[in-house]
């Protein structure tokens, strides 16, 4: 067998595992004994026991905003002893153990489900689900949003919720066919912002099933610690993201090499881990600028509100978003922020209200920005002002999770 050979059967493979979970749920629905009582009805399970108020979370181990959202709701649902709320990960190269068990220090009940296969992270799922017996099904994100409602399906889960956290996921044709043939089994369908719901509807899913939930913030840690006066801050730039390919640290380093050229020296702090790659791309081309002295790569911190709180400026650089947590705390820390427009920012940010918006890709509309920013002082504490009011009256986690328990009890109230 030659390597053309042993590629195509390789290739070969690959497509029968991509099709298997959709197989399996499929005969599972259309042959097994449920078919009658699917076709016939949009309530198409099995109800558990009444006394069964357990809502399962279900996300990336990535630790993305996905998974943070996840997490506040959970901890919010809880704290108001609604329901019984556990939170389920699906396990990631990137998972750490030491930031899983901060959770579940926490007070919050977390399990992991392999992620080295799809078809295992659906099975170990299923069992765990049977297990449980829930009520609803809560699946964040892509693509876990698949794997989680196939699992739901097999487990005969009530009610079955899909939130989408971005305005551009990786939906190849085949990926976008399955979740619109999941969304018949699908109770409701979240995007975290108008902008991502507009564009689900753009996708074909379902107008009577889609609706919109703001992302929130826990803003407990911005109105306990010091609210330092903005110009008593250092005059200094914060962008707390991932690096990830979604993510534009390159233009951000860029602008803070044409406001070097231009007579700035501000600190630049980048808060995050993520991708290597991205990581070592950025890295570079801070060496090859000569901004190793204004760039700081501060990886993984924990201490983001007190970052925030002591300088001027949040910024987020990016090719496309949901609903940006990195703006929300930077809005209720009070910083004057600063984001590409695109979906997701742009329904974050009113230009020149409470922030302002430049430019996407372009290093010369981010530097022109953040050139405002620092040397018109008035303007920036008037943003500043007016965003943190606005972040804690719309951007907390208890508006978020009241909307998401008041859409959970009326699926709850539909008649099975």
């Amino acid at each position: 067998m030659d390597l053309l050979d042993i590629l195509f059967t390789v290739g070969l493979f690959a497509v029968f595992l991509s099709f298997l979970p959709f197989t399996l749920v499929f005969l599972f629905l259309h042959l097994g004994s449920s078919r009658q009582v699917l076709e016939n009805s949009d309530e198409s399970f099995n109800s558990p026991s009444e006394d069964s108020d357990t809502i399962i979370h279900f996300v990336t181990g990535g630790f993305s905003g996905a998974t943070k959202v996840a997490l506040e709701i959970v901890r919010g649902s809880n704290q108001n002893q609604n329901f019984k709320s556990i939170l389920v990960l699906r396990r990631k190269k990137s998972t750490d153990p030491m930031r899983v068990q901060q959770v579940i220090d926490g007070g919050i009940e977390v399990c992991l489900v392999p992620g080295w296969a799809h078809l295992a992270t659906i099975l170990e799922f299923t069992r765990l689900l049977k297990k449980w017996n829930p009520r609803v099904l809560v699946c964040h994100g892509f693509s876990e949003h698949l794997w989680g409602r196939y699992a739901g399906i097999l487990a005969k889960v009530p009610h079955i919720i899909h939130v989408e956290h971005n305005s551009r996921e990786r939906y190849s044709p085949w990926r976008l066919r399955q979740a619109r043939w999941l969304s018949r089994y699908t109770g409701q369908i979240v995007g975290v912002s108008e902008g991502v719901r507009q564009n689900l509807l753009r996708l074909d899913f379902p107008h009577d099933k889609t609706i919109a939930i703001n992302n929130g913030i826990n803003l407990e840690p911005y109105q306990s610690l010091k609210h330092t006066n903005f110009r008593d801050r250092s005059p200094n730039i914060v962008m707390a993201a991932r690096f990830a390919k979604q993510k534009d640290h390159l233009t951000l380093i860029r602008a803070v090499g044409v406001l070097v050229k231009r007579g700035f020296s501000p600190d630049v702090y980048l808060a995050g881990t993520g991708n290597n790659r991205h990581s070592a791309r950025a890295q570079s081309l801070v060496k090859d600028l000569e901004v190793q002295d204004y760039v700081h790569f501060l990886g993984f911190c924990d201490y983001i509100p007190d970052l925030l709180l002591s300088n001027r400026i949040c910024v987020l650089s990016t090719h496309y978003e949901g609903m940006p947590l990195s703006l929300s705390e930077g809005m209720a820390a009070g910083c004057a922020v600063i984001g590409s427009s695109v979906v997701g920012v742009k329904e974050m940010i009113n230009h020149k209200h409470d922030g302002l918006l430049v430019e996407p890709l372009s290093t010369e509309a981010l530097a022109d920005g953040l050139e405002t920013l620092l040397t018109d002082l008035d303007l920036a504490e008037r943003l500043a002002s007016t965003a943190r009011q606005r972040a804690m009256n719309e951007l907390s986690t208890e508006v978020m999770v009241d909307r998401y328990e008041q859409m959970i009890v009326s699926l709850l109230q539909r008649k099975i």
